[in-house]
């Protein structure tokens, strides 16, 4: 009989945020604000607050000119100064190429046309790169060794733009940071500055467990982003500044899964349906009263029933969704209802003296009972969900009156809202649209809903030509950008290409900023100067659909280091075709309308589409 292998649990801190986060970097921040005044006694031995200071923090410098952060990026940490100034840039913000991006101009029809014949004959050749073609921008090498992206001419910033200083003890960046959104403003260093990085595992439990320092980080996000957020929905956009100021104050945040679900999606992945939705974060349950509207801020949660033992995938919800409305809806409206007749009830009984058998609105009695509506599906996180719960009664207070009966009949309605609302993602029920059930699940099960370009194939229509292959290698100088092979449901596969996801946590960590989304179409692009190899963004993409390979000088010849001679390594992946003037060479190349990119956004569309 083989003899079991025993090893470690695995932990937390196996992978601290810093190595050089010793005793005495520790004593000094915890001498800091705000940690100097926090009661440790509320932090348990095995999480400790000088263990997350120990290993979710670290402490980094910056010079004149570097950047800290860039808007539109995803980040995962927040930053305290702890001495110096950083200066914020107010918008409109700093132009795209002053940031380290990638130019988006197209190509004009004469070069897409010259594509033809005037690609390089080997794989991967690159030009040379100065920092005049990076527009007033370059990478260095900073004190900590982490590559930097910085503002050449600061003091031409500092004229031209608008900015406000933030100085010793300010924190930034935790908005970003606990809801995986896009960092909302630039911010670089004004002259030597040191920071505090708390990476958002860390931020996540300080919050938990010193009340001054939660109320201090959500009221920060109360202040910069809540009410624009509410105001973004659709049914809090007429309100006025007064009512959105109550919601503001009323809302609770919540968040269910693991940020770093990639990592564990990677591991998990073949595992059975019952195992992984077993392994899913339980936001509502049905049957549960609506005791609040639910609004997911970042993230994926599914919808699903129970149907005998088990549970169907209803539908998929993401950033921007709402949950709850069509059973707070019907219940205000039952209750509305009920209120009129116990009233016209009390009226005709007025006179008569006995009024034992009226007990109220929401009781037993002539009128009949109130019928409260429970929540028809379950809610769970799909990886990582940010949720924020308006209470019912705000709702019902602030918001219902509001409305019009039409408004009304189609909140109230929750197969309508689905089919008519783009705020909800998921099948519909029309004949031209519906998608077979089986399908959803593997588009839930393998987080293809992430994608806003995903590739599909229809492999009953695909006959092996490889004109997308061929397509996508003349686009891009003789590199097709992905492979024709992925996951197959039924006849359909989803192919290893990039899906430029609403959640692209590629982007976490890139040390440069080298991938990022383009404007003004979202594209998750690289930028192929300001790359430096790391793999950063290849290991964490969920989906493998990121390569590494060696670039070549125009003679074919490996671009070497000039220190330990290696050949230098750049991150590779499609692009979208974002500089050709008809999108995606791929798609437009089949002859035989077997494959299309897919917005998992718009299900209408990919409805239409397999059932064709």
């Amino acid at each position: 009989m083989v003899e079991a292998v025993t090893i470690q649990r695995p932990r937390r801190w196996d992978a601290p945020f810093s190595e050089d986060m010793d005793n005495v970097a520790v004593e000094r921040v915890l001498a800091l604000e705000p940690f100097r005044d926090m009661d440790r006694d509320r932090f348990p031995d095995t999480l400790s607050l000088a263990g997350i200071i120990s290993n979710d923090t670290r402490i980094v410098r910056f010079q004149d000119g570097d950047i800290v952060m860039r808007e539109g990026d995803y980040g995962n940490s927040a930053f305290l100064v702890i001495s110096g100034q950083v200066r914020v840039v107010l918008p409109p913000g700093l132009p795209e190429t002053m940031l380290g991006r990638a130019p988006s101009k197209k190509k004009g029809l004469l070069q897409a046309v010259a594509q033809l014949w005037r690609n390089p004959p080997y794989p991967e050749v690159r030009d040379s790169y100065t920092a005049e073609e990076n527009k007033g921008t370059a990478s260095r090498i900073g004190g900590d060794h982490e590559a930097r992206i910085f503002i050449q001419d600061v003091p031409m910033v500092l004229d031209e733009h608008r900015t406000a200083a933030l100085g010793a003890g300010d924190m930034f960046g935790e908005i970003a940071a606990l809801g995986r959104s896009q960092r909302t403003a630039t911010v670089l260093s004004d002259g030597p500055a040191e920071l505090l990085e708390i990476r958002w595992q860390g931020l996540r439990d300080i919050r938990r467990r010193v009340d001054d320092f939660r109320k201090h980080v959500d009221r920060l996000y109360r202040e910069r982003s809540l009410a624009s957020h509410l105001q973004a929905t659709p049914m809090f956009q007429h309100l006025d500044q007064d009512a959105i100021n109550r919601i503001v104050d009323e809302t609770l945040f919540e968040t269910y899964g693991d940020f770093d679900w990639h990592t564990q999606y990677q591991r998990s992945r073949d595992d059975s349906f019952t195992t992984r939705l077993a392994s899913e974060p339980t936001i509502v349950t049905e049957g549960d009263y609506p005791d609040g509207l639910l609004l997911v801020r970042a993230g994926f949660a599914r919808v699903s029933q129970s149907v005998n033992n088990g549970h169907r995938t209803v539908r998929y919800i993401g950033r921007g969704a709402v949950f709850g409305m069509a059973e707070i809806v019907h219940n205000w409206r039952q209750d509305a209802a009920h209120k009129t007749d116990y009233d016209d009830q009390a009226d005709d009984q007025s006179g008569q003296g006995d009024q034992a058998g009226l007990t109220g609105p929401t009781g037993q009695n002539a009128a009949g009972a109130l019928q409260v509506k429970t929540l028809q599906t379950t809610l769970r996180a799909l990886g990582y969900v940010d949720i924020l719960r308006v209470p019912t009664t705000v709702i019902e207070e602030l918001v219902l009156p509001t409305l019009s009966d039409k408004e009304l009949a189609l909140y109230g309605h929750s197969d309508e809202l689905a089919e008519t609302s783009d705020t909800f993602l998921g099948a519909k029920t029309t004949d031209q649209s519906m998608i077979d059930p089986g399908m959803l699940e593997f588009l839930v099960e393998h987080r293809y809903i992430n994608g806003t370009a995903t590739m599909l194939i229809d492999l009953d229509r695909c006959v092996r030509c490889d004109e997308c292959a061929v397509a996508c290698s003349k686009a891009h100088d003789n590199n097709p950008r992905f492979n024709r092979h992925g996951r197959r449901h039924d006849h359909y596969m989803v192919a290893n290409a990039c899906m430029h996801c609403m959640d692209p946590v590629c982007m976490i960590g890139c040390p440069t900023g080298a991938i990022h989304r383009a404007s003004p179409g979202g594209q998750v692009v690289i930028n192929d100067t300001t790359c430096i190899g790391c793999a950063t963004c290849a290991n964490s993409c969920p989906y493998d659909n990121i390569r590494m390979v060696e670039v070549r000088g125009g003679n074919g010849a490996f671009i070497r280091d000039t220190v330990t001679n290696a050949p230098i390594v750049k991150a590779t992946k499609c692009d979208l075709c974002l500089d050709q003037l008809g999108g995606p060479a791929c798609e437009r190349a089949c002859p035989h309308d077997a494959l299309k990119r897919v917005d998992m956004q718009d299900l209408t569309d990919l409805g239409k589409w397999l059932n064709r």
